[in-house]
């Protein structure tokens, strides 16, 4: 056992990997209580399709994936809030719209180009080993912007997410605070996928939450052992896929069903 976590910790890609993903996802389980307990709970795999569109557009135009992704989302994020509050379409299927649309450009442009590269397969399917030093510093600040943003409007999330219209009626901006919540996600989306991938980014916000609801009863306590949950099914996913060799992301989904089905029964 201690020669496994000496092991482990004498190369750098896999403590940056231990660092940056553990921020991620205790920003993305804080957020996943919000939007699990709203019409959005799918939103991380809506913006998570936006998002690999954005990427294959930058790859094809040579510019930097991040830079680009990052605005795109979270404008895509503002606009599933428009389309949602519209009488016409709502919810899931303002966010099936827009992800299956954003897929759908990023397979045609990656057709168009010279196929899908190792750096567009890295974006849609995770590859959290290969984090950079920049990565980890972008992750950081980023991280540390969500977690400070959520706090100072963690009571103005709480009354909108419980009773919008109550909410209205007592003079918050629900709009406003919805597309804070929104841009939040939208930038933990763009980091978590260098982790998970478009294609499993959605995990960290929906189990986490979930597991949590099976413990608690408030949201205070749901939202601080989710946080708790996210960062130990991370920590262990990573752990186990380092020791049987296999791929990382889904190793972590499949550590967050476990706790969730165990803590279910």
């Amino acid at each position: 056992m201690i020669n496994f976590f000496t092991d482990f910790f004498s190369f750098a890609f896999l403590q940056r990997a231990l660092i940056g993903g553990s921020l991620v996802a205790i920003c993305a389980s804080l957020l996943g209580t919000n939007l699990v307990l709203t019409r959005y709970a799918m939103i991380g795999d809506g913006l998570s399709h936006v998002a690999f569109g954005a990427l294959a557009v930058a790859m094809a135009l040579s510019a930097a994936p991040m830079a680009l992704a990052l605005p795109v989302v979270m404008l895509a994020a503002f606009l599933l809030l428009r389309l949602s509050d519209s009488s016409r379409v709502r919810g899931d299927a303002a966010i099936a719209m827009l992800s299956s649309a954003s897929m759908a450009l990023g397979v045609i442009v990656i057709s168009l180009t010279s196929g899908m590269n190792t750096d567009l397969y890295s974006f849609m399917f995770g590859s959290i080993l290969s984090m950079s030093q920049t990565d980890l510093h972008l992750a950081l600040a980023l991280s540390a912007l969500v977690t400070l943003l959520f706090a100072l409007s963690y009571n103005k999330l709480f009354a909108v997410t419980f009773d919008e219209n109550f909410a209205r009626a007592s003079g918050i901006k629900a709009g406003l605070w919805n597309a804070v919540l929104a841009g939040l996600a939208a930038v933990t989306i763009v980091l978590g996928m260098r982790i998970m991938g478009a294609i499993l980014i959605s995990s960290l916000i929906i189990f986490p939450p979930l597991t949590a609801m099976r413990l608690c009863g408030s949201f205070k306590g749901v939202t601080l052992v989710s946080a708790v949950t996210s960062l130990l099914c991370f920590i262990l996913g990573l752990f186990l896929s380092y020791a049987l060799d296999l791929p990382s992301g889904p190793v972590i989904v499949l550590v967050n069903l476990a706790a969730f089905l165990l803590f279910s029964a």
